[in-house]
């Protein structure tokens, strides 16, 4: 049975373009994974196995790997940093119980770091910060962490300083042991001396040691005790005071290196092993009810309690589906049945591998604190429970955001369509935030997700992963249409030529309806002019018609037809008489009651650093937005607005452009509201166009 002690599972997250596969790759080179570094900018890095990923030089999807340093356990994944793959990011933080944010030294704390830093938060995962790339123009570490205490209002808690900047970067002081780690340029990890510290930083590493030692001392009032009165702690107490104050969030231990010339990556690896938590350290994973609401009853991380795990990721490659779980309490043997808690089936365990990247090494056995991948699991989605079928539990589900950016697409040929909706079923499972849908009104299938860039990659993946040639469209906004005014009328149905006859006549009154009432139907005949059991045909004739709306075809909502009167005959009336009445009514009467045409408005809520409100509230007026509430905290501002579809198109990118890759956005639908006349003219013409050529 293995110790959890010498378990950690870490999460490297941060920013495009900080370096965190970079650093992946070393760590795996470091622990002896791997024995030939591979870069991401030559497409090579072990991590990024997709072939969008190798060409685009991003990370995509996040890749779990294992490998050993100093007799520890580390199963470590490698998340994306572009904002359209941050569901990636959350539910790699979920089963996690450490990170390591990495930030550029020179770019500093960018958005994408802010927005990772906050899942982090929520998911209280505990971390190391590791400032990259000092051997860049303009690097400075200094500078960054003050930004972390800006920026993030996070604690960093300086455990190294960085010998020389720049191109004269060669190494760090260790603040702790007061000893200097010097790379030579061979390139090669290993070559490095420890030294005595620099003279002329001295002083300087005094200052930031007396600092390091003030803040973790807090932590333990015998030592803080110890040291209002002079005396220094020993340097176990020391360690065990950075690492309390680690797990509890009150502050960050933050190194300094250059990952892609490899300095500075052991004193990370030792800060893992030294502060960040095993998973017997971390709060235990609460279970929930039918409801989602919590039960009191914790998975607690122990090899003899029953078997519970989460499906945090599914991933379909040529071997088949794999499933992605953090096994936490009990142990699983292949062979296994285990239960899915949210279909209420079992499923027995075939193959279980530990994955490296892409590459697969099986296993016969995990236990709780493991990360591992089950081959062949049906109806697992991201966020199921597996558990023990003698004792069922479901853990705390993952919250996934609604996508914000649809597109239409179509097969280019019959063939391709059969073969599109297998594709998309795979996609859906591996992407919770990857939503389809068919447009009801065109037929068309409606792809959804968290940006262009989002979807780019899923039209990309459907061409070249599945081999389906697609046409894209433009996306179609959902218009809606109502009336103004009030209209009595009435309407006859004779046709009394030979054989029987049909005769039908209403008198009625069309009236508009409350925003979201729908179609409303009252009779007041009295007197027998239209018998009662023709009343029903009178109603199904109108709510028949409302589908087609008499501007542009689009459903018409929000209206009242009351029957006034009318008049009937013994032998030719009759319930289809009644009905085809009612049809013709609807066509007769609508176009006299004040038609008119209403979209639908998002709930759209913005974040901003404060440089950029000013730009971001002018542009959601230009967008025809009613601004509704906005307000600050410590990273930025919120602004909450209610904005037309039609004009959020193509946001996200104007969004990021005008605050600098900052701003984010979530929206969703509120409600119709009337169309301005010069839209709805616009609109009006470009259905009649498309129905012409049709």
């Amino acid at each position: 049975m293995t110790d959890l002690s010498l378990y950690r599972n870490i999460g490297i997250f941060a920013h495009v373009d900080a370096g965190k596969t970079t650093t992946t790759e070393r760590i795996l080179k470091l622990t002896g994974k791997i024995h030939k570094l591979g870069e991401v900018h030559d497409g090579a890095a072990t991590t990024d196995f997709m072939e969008q990923e190798q060409e685009r030089g991003i990370t995509i999807q996040s890749a779990a790997t294992s490998c050993f340093w100093n007799e520890h356990r580390f199963n470590i994944i490698d998340t994306p940093g572009h904002v359209d793959f941050t569901i990636e990011v959350y539910r790699s933080l979920k089963v996690l119980d450490g990170g390591v944010g990495v930030f550029c030294g020179s770019g500093g704390v960018e958005p994408q770091s802010e927005t990772n830093w906050r899942y982090a938060n929520d998911s209280e995962v505990a971390r190391v910060i590791f400032v990259n790339k000092l051997d860049r123009l303009g690097a400075d570490f200094y500078r960054v962490t003050k930004q972390v205490q800006d920026v993030l209002g996070a604690n960093p808690l300086v455990m190294v300083l960085p010998i020389g900047t720049e191109d004269d970067f060669t190494g760090v002081v260790d603040l702790l042991t007061r000893k200097a780690w010097v790379w030579d340029n061979s390139g090669d990890p290993v070559n490095y001396e420890i030294q005595d510290v620099p003279a002329d930083m001295v002083d300087t590493v005094e200052e930031w040691r007396e600092k390091l030692i003030e803040m973790a001392v807090e932590q333990d009032d015998d030592a803080l005790e110890k040291y209002l009165d002079g005396e220094e702690p020993d340097m176990a107490i020391i360690k065990a005071c950075i690492r309390k104050g680690t797990i509890a969030l009150d502050f960050f231990p933050t190194y300094c290196g250059s990952a892609f010339k490899n300095k500075g990556i052991q004193l990370v690896l030792n800060a893992v092993i030294d502060y960040l938590p095993s998973p017997t350290e971390v709060k235990p994973q609460p279970e929930v009810d039918d409801e989602g609401e919590e039960t009191g009853k914790f998975a607690i991380v122990d090899v003899e309690k029953p078997f519970r795990a989460l499906a945090f990721k599914i991933m379909d490659d040529r071997y088949g589906a794999l499933t992605f779980i953090r096994i936490y309490s009990g142990k699983l043997n292949k062979g296994d049945s285990i239960l899915n808690s949210y279909t209420g089936k079992t499923e027995r365990v075939g193959r279980m591998v530990e994955m490296h990247a892409d590459e697969r090494i099986e296993l016969d056995s995990g236990q709780a604190g493991d990360i591992i991948a089950i081959v062949g699991m049906k109806n697992v989605q991201t966020g199921h429970t597996l558990c023990d079928p003698k004792f069922p539990a479901t853990l705390e589900p993952m919250v996934f955001p609604d996508p914000v950016i649809s597109i239409a697409v179509s097969p280019k040929d019959k063939a391709g369509s059969e073969k599109m909706g297998i594709a998309i079923g795979k996609m859906i499972a591996e992407d919770p935030s990857f939503r389809v849908e068919t447009d009801e009104d065109s037929g068309e299938t409606i792809l959804k997700g968290m940006g262009e860039l989002h979807l780019d990659i899923k039209v990309d993946i459907l061409k070249r992963t599945h081999g389906i040639d697609v046409e894209v469209g433009k996306p179609q906004v959902a218009y809606r249409e109502t009336i103004t005014k009030t209209i009595e009328d009435s309407y006859t149905h004779k046709k009394q030529s030979g054989g029987s006859g049909q005769f039908g006549k209403i008198e009625y009154k069309i009236e508009p309806g409350e925003p979201g009432s729908g179609f409303i139907f009252e009779s007041k005949v009295t007197g027998g002019n239209v018998p009662r059991e023709f009343w029903p045909a009178v109603e199904k004739g109108f709510k028949n018609s409302i589908d087609q709306g008499v501007l542009a075809g689009f459903p018409c909502l929000d209206f009242k037809v009351t029957l006034l009167d009318g008049a009937f005959h013994a032998v030719d009336s009759s319930a289809v008489a009644f009905e085809i009445a009612a049809k013709a009514a609807y066509r007769q009467s609508l176009p006299k009651a004040g038609p008119q045409l209403i979209e639908p408005i998002m709930k759209v809520d913005v974040f901003t650093p404060e440089d950029h409100v000013g730009d971001v509230i002018g542009d959601l007026n230009r967008r025809r937005g009613m601004i509704k509430s906005q307000e600050a905290n410590v990273t930025g501002v919120r602004i909450k607005a209610d904005v037309p579809l039609s004009e959020m198109f193509g946001y996200i990118g104007d969004l990021r452009t005008m605050t600098s890759g900052r701003g984010q956005f979530s929206m969703e639908f509120s409600h119709y509201l009337a169309c301005p006349k010069n839209i709805s003219e616009e609109v009006i013409k470009e259905v009649k166009e498309r129905n012409e050529k049709k």
